[in-house]
């Protein structure tokens, strides 16, 4: 296994977000990599935490990597984080990523989960990609 693509894959998803016009759009351009600093905006993206499990074989060393991807509103309902949410499911299942280190082998849409932050009326939806890389 090596955990050594995660960076080039991470660059890469926020380059694809950031590079799609729906999700630029419906966000506003609030699309970070970190939680931003200060205060929120109304609405935005931000990448969240990774899981990585191997998946070497014997042709190459690989991982699987489970990672998030979360919308926040502070809207009083879910209707701009649904639409949001989607955009960045529509920019991310299936796209040819280019890594600069590696490649993706799939990427796919795994899960979602949308509730409601306390306290408060922030509205989250964590949405789980899965990604198969090899490190060639």
């Amino acid at each position: 296994m090596s955990y050594a693509v995660s960076a080039a894959l991470q660059a890469a998803v926020y380059q694809a977000l950031a590079g799609n016009s729906a999700v630029a759009a419906l966000s506003g351009g609030e699309i970070f990599d970190a939680p931003p600093a200060g205060p929120e905006p109304a609405l935005y993206v931000t990448l969240g935490p990774e899981r990585v499990r191997d998946a070497s074989d014997q042709g190459a060393e690989g991982a699987t990597h489970d990672f998030t991807i979360s919308v926040i509103t502070n809207s009083a309902g879910f209707a701009e984080a649904k639409a949001l949410a989607g955009a960045v499911s529509d920019a991310l299942i299936d796209a040819p990523l280019a890594l600069s280190r590696g490649r993706l082998v799939a990427l796919g849409f795994s899960r979602a989960r949308a509730r409601r932050l306390r306290p408060g009326d922030q509205r989250r939806i964590d949405l789980t990609f899965r990604a198969r890389v090899d490190d060639t």
